[in-house]
């Protein structure tokens, strides 16, 4: 499966934005997906995931304004970034795994597919 995310761009505090990441082929409803992030100088971190199409999950510094959806029909996952912040500024990746677990949804590791990235720039 090839990810392709976009929607990006340079926003000021408080705006919101929505990020969109294309499969290239259908995914099964027990894949899950996911999104990370990684700013400048920092390690990639957890940001959302929709677990096998039936519960979504959330970092701790995105719940609450963050909402992660996907329409399996068009092979689509988005990521609603709504209240944004400068400190939410980094290049934001989709990720796909068909064998993660729910004690791992978090780590880098178990997904085996990723976008290439779209910059999310929050200016103050």
């Amino acid at each position: 499966v090839q990810l392709q995310a976009s929607g990006g761009g340079l926003v000021q505090a408080g705006d919101s934005l929505r990020l969109s990441c294309a499969a290239s082929e259908r995914t099964s409803t027990t894949t899950t997906m996911a999104w990370f992030r990684q700013a400048p100088g920092k390690e990639r971190e957890f940001v959302a995931a929709n677990f096998r199409n039936a519960r979504n999950y959330y970092g701790d510094s995105v719940k609450g304004r963050f909402t992660i959806s996907r329409d399996n029909a068009k092979n689509m996952v988005y990521l609603q970034l709504n209240s944004l912040k400068p400190e939410d500024t980094a290049i934001y990746y989709c990720a796909a795994s068909t064998t993660v677990i729910l004690s791992t949804i978090r780590t880098l590791g178990p997904y085996s597919y990723w976008g290439q990235g779209t910059q999310v720039t929050v200016s103050s």
